[in-house]
């Protein structure tokens, strides 16, 4: 039976370790402050917004919501996000995506100031992965499956891990987040050729194809780890499931998460890390 890393143990660390430096930011009169931007009422968004509040009460964070009707004009759009820019109270923007179609959202995506962007959207935010400087932050689910790793002591220096899938909200920068910590990484997507052999060659699996169960036995060895990053509802089991078969592939390797229950719920407290960790370089810790 494959050892499950589960997610909760990991974002109650990551909130712990965000109180304990809030508290000195704290002690420097500065509170940390997200704001989070939303168009329009899609009930994902604000479920995610509730728990992004939640967790952030936990760390010493404040939240402010700034909600825009659905058919916002473009004016009125950028110039709230641009206000959310100048305001040196706010230390962290989570802009909700996909936005309206009659807005422009890769124009948005890369109005948010780098030193923002706790989400890991804009180009500035993607080039500091690239070159593994402190330019704004990773994106979060990507973060979240290394903090994982680091949390329940699994190595990644030296180790082969494949990827599956190269979006730039996961695969991409996630194979350059284990690069940095010199893992070997191979990135596979809808052109592999023999994904399974790829995976069959790695210490270290991640799944992140947003294809529900489309990962079986056949990629996998004993002694392996596996991070399922994806998360779909099956409706003929009527409950989560993830880019892994998990009942094909927990009985064969060594560790695995859970779906629901694993990356997903460290993702949040990584977003609410990434606000502390805002407000402390701005403060010049």
């Amino acid at each position: 039976m494959a050892e499950l890393l589960k997610g909760k143990p990991v974002a109650d660390a990551i909130l712990a370790r965000c109180a304990n430096q809030a508290e000195k930011l704290k002690e420097e009169h500065i509170i940390p402050v997200l704001a989070i931007l939303r168009v329009g009422e899609n009930e994902a968004d604000i479920s995610y917004e509730k728990g992004a509040g939640k967790r952030c009460a936990q760390a010493g964070v404040e939240v402010r919501n700034v909600i825009l009707p659905a058919d916002v004009s473009q004016e009125e759009f950028d110039e709230t996000l641009q206000k959310l820019n100048e305001d040196d109270s706010v230390h962290g923007i989570l802009m909700f995506r996909p936005l309206p179609r009659h807005l422009n959202s890769e124009k948005a995506r890369n109005m948010i100031a780098p030193e923002k962007d706790v989400d890991g959207c804009t180009d500035g935010s993607l080039a500091g992965v690239f070159t593994n400087t402190r330019t704004g932050f990773a994106p979060c689910t990507a973060q979240a499956a290394v903090e994982i790793l680091d949390y329940y002591g699994i190595e990644i220096k030296g180790k082969n891990v494949t990827v599956i899938g190269r979006s730039l909200v996961v695969g991409k920068p996630l194979a350059l987040l284990l690069m940095n910590r010199n893992a070997t990484v191979t990135v596979c997507h809808t052109r592999t050729k023999d994904v399974p052999a790829a995976c069959q060659n790695a210490d270290i699996v991640v799944a992140a194809t947003g294809k529900m169960e489309t990962v079986g036995a056949e990629y996998f060895h004993e002694g392996q780890t596996v991070i399922d990053v994806g998360i779909s509802w099956n409706e003929e089991k009527g409950k989560l499931c993830g880019d892994v078969i998990f009942d094909e592939a927990e009985p064969i390797v060594r560790a695995i998460t859970p779906v629901p229950g694993g990356v997903g719920s460290v993702t949040t407290s990584v977003l609410v890390s990434h606000v502390v960790e805002a407000a402390m370089r701005k403060a010049g810790f």
